[in-house]
């Protein structure tokens, strides 16, 4: 097997690559409504759209068509800051990806549990490494097939909630924002809970950014995929949620409850609809992340960091050995609850996405004239104002975490340990490889 890659992802594959690496649906605001109240819950998700996902999908569109290369974000902090930096980013990455990795064979077995009750122990693990394997074989048989795969599936979950909407609608009782919040807790309080869980529902618009190499036209496909994902995912949000709210009892709404939801409003052939939306989800982000993930490992493979021959790739452009390892891992990892561990994320997001605008502003400025297809309409003074916003989000989102208590001492020490880890990592990698020159 030799490096190369193959341009199999269009347009509309990678908005679905996209949309399952950031949404997936409406599938996890069943908790954010419970706890942070039915007015809170639509405000968040209003917001966070103009102050989180429109910045940064702007700033990483301009990174994309500035340098439309395999690995994305490695590539463009190496391009900025050095290979060191570079391995940083990923490393980070990496770390975090390992905890997103044990949610979704976690989420698949949940929504399984729906169809087959009392589904646990080691039968539960078994049907985690089906869903983990079927998504590696499609991983394995190239770009194209998983772009097309999360392309139907993005079809298939949207309009079983769409098709929901549409049957709560007509039986719309009352406002959907009242009340505003959880009777007897604060606006703060009630803000601070609705950031934490709404973010995670529009951060990782990067993600993709691995597989540039793999996509048509990157300079322009990426950009052009940016614009339609973003309104796609807060649309589906607000679409859902509105004639849903208005319609039930939102003190009943639990997490996983959406085939209830459905069931109340419509009966048991939407709510089988919707339970097995819940479990097609869970798979198409877990073979997306696999995607994405697994590129990482190649070219910091082919910068001679990690064995050459995890960068190997077949007659499709796919780097399979990569692809295997990474699933091994996950596959080991989805034995271990880490769920406390989930806030660690954010702070591991905000330090590789912070890198990432920091290697905009830095090639703005050292390199002038390197520009493609898409560049944001401002000034360097004015990107550096865009990348501000979206890191006071989540900078705010962080402190409100703190003050609840929701950001625990594992989180803070699982995030300090990962990233204080990378120099150490690249120290050992660089001394038993040679990087490629």
């Amino acid at each position: 097997m030799s490096r190369r890659t193959t341009r199999g992802l269009g347009t509309l594959g990678l908005v679905f690559v996209m949309y399952f690496q950031v949404s997936g649906g409406p599938l996890t605001l069943e908790s954010l409504v419970a706890q942070a109240g039915p007015g809170m819950a639509l405000l968040v998700l209003t917001v966070l759209p103009l102050t989180w996902a429109v910045p940064e999908a702007l700033l990483i569109g301009e990174l994309a068509s500035m340098l439309p290369e395999e690995g994305g974000y490695y590539a463009w902090v190496k391009r900025a800051f050095g290979p060191f930096w570079a391995f940083q980013n990923a490393w980070i990455t990496w770390c975090y990806s390992l905890v997103d990795m044990a949610i979704y064979p976690l989420l698949f077995t949940q929504a399984l549990a729906w169809f087959v009750p009392g589904l646990d122990g080691p039968v539960r693990w078994v049907a985690a490494l089906v869903m983990i394997w079927g998504a590696t074989l499609l991983n394995l048989r190239g770009v194209r097939l998983v772009g097309g795969t999360a392309t139907a599936i993005g079809v298939f979950v949207i309009a079983a909630f769409l098709v929901l909407a549409a049957v709560a609608l007509p039986q719309a009782t009352h406002a959907p924002w009242v009340p505003f919040t959880v009777p007897g807790t604060s606006a703060l309080g009630s803000m601070g809970v609705g950031l934490s869980l709404a973010l995670w529902s529009f951060i990782g618009w990067d993600n993709a950014s691995t597989v540039l190499g793999e996509v048509r036209d990157a300079d322009r496909t990426y950009p052009r995929a940016l614009a339609i994902a973003v309104p796609l995912v807060a649309g589906v949000y607000l679409a859902t949620l509105l004639p849903t709210l208005a319609a039930s009892d939102w003190t009943t709404w639990r997490e996983g409850g959406w085939p209830d939801i459905a069931r109340g409003l419509s009966g048991p052939v939407l709510a089988t609809w919707v339970a097995l939306a819940g479990m097609a989800s869970p798979f198409a982000f877990f073979m997306s992340y696999l995607l994405t993930y697994s590129r990482i490992p190649m070219v910091v493979a082919t910068d001679g960091l990690l064995p050459r021959g995890i960068a190997a790739t077949d007659a499709r452009g796919t780097p399979r050995r990569a692809v295997v390892a990474a699933a091994v891992i996950y596959s080991v990892f989805a034995l271990i609850p880490l769920g406390s561990l989930v806030v660690a994320d954010v702070l591991l997001y905000a330090t590789a996405v912070g890198l990432e605008f920091a290697a905009l502003v830095r090639l703005r400025r050292r390199e002038p004239t390197l520009r493609g297809a898409f560049r944001v309409p401002l000034g360097t003074g004015g990107v550096v104002a865009l990348a501000l916003l979206p890191m006071a989000t989540i900078g705010g989102v962080i402190a409100l975490a703190v003050r609840d208590g929701e950001l625990g001492l594992p989180a803070v020490l699982a995030a300090v340990t990962a990233v204080g880890a990378g120099p150490l990592v690249w120290r050992a990698c660089a001394r038993w490889h040679t990087p490629a020159t």
